[in-house]
């Protein structure tokens, strides 16, 4: 948890924001967890879905335990400084969310199931925060990478936007943006609550489940 800055509850000008660097964090080769690659090229066939839903340690362990899903990767995007670090958003002043980024096999889970996993995993009614997380990259986001995920996050949104008012919670804050570039973040966040199991996670769904049918499909 870290103490509340008024200035991190806005989206900063991006003349405020640090300048960054051209070369990209270094990180392990492969996954802690299933050993796959954590950058491309990724096998045929796989997709890439792109979510913003506060802390990304804990978000990262509930996609990385989906069936389907081949790997994860945390990050920040939709901000403005290129390969930022993470001190640097937070601070509040690159605009970046924390993100995560799913590689997944569209044949074994759809892209509508993850969806409702993550409208289940966080509030997203808390606009610049997650519980006790405060600042604008712990926003709740949906980044989608072609016109199909746009119109699956638009109509998940209408759904569970009814679902959470038929519970008497708020008016949903998520935005839902074209797939912005995509900065790993350092080593040590990568799949950090499986190298620290006993490390902190902040995000607390709302109880309210996404009421639409489950669309898994499993295959061998």
């Amino acid at each position: 948890m870290r103490l509340f800055d008024d200035r991190k509850s806005r989206m900063p000008d991006p003349a405020e924001a640090p300048p960054g660097r051209a070369t990209p964090m270094r990180i392990a080769d492969r996954h802690f967890v299933n050993g796959r690659p954590l950058r491309p090229p990724f096998p045929d066939g796989l997709e890439l879905a792109l979510f913003g839903l506060g802390c990304f340690w804990g978000a990262e362990r509930g996609f990385w335990t989906a069936p389907g899903v081949w790997t994860t990767a945390v990050g920040y995007a939709a901000g403005y400084t290129p390969n930022p670090t993470y001190e640097e958003v937070c601070s509040g002043r690159t605009g970046h969310n924390e993100v995560v980024r799913v590689v997944f096999d569209p044949n074994r889970i759809a892209y509508g199931d993850l969806l409702a996993l993550f409208w289940e995993s966080h509030d997203p009614t808390q606009g610049m925060r997650q519980g006790n997380d405060r600042g604008t990259q712990y926003r709740s986001g949906i980044y989608v990478h072609d016109e199909a995920q746009r119109a699956a996050a638009k109509r998940t949104r209408g759904v569970f936007q009814d679902a959470l008012l038929k519970a008497g919670r708020g008016t949903v804050t998520t935005e839902i943006l074209d797939a912005p570039e995509f900065y790993y973040a350092e080593d040590h966040h990568q799949q950090y609550l499986a190298k620290n199991p006993n490390g902190y996670c902040g995000l607390g769904g709302t109880g309210v489940r996404f009421p639409a049918p489950k669309m898994i499909v499993y295959r061998p």
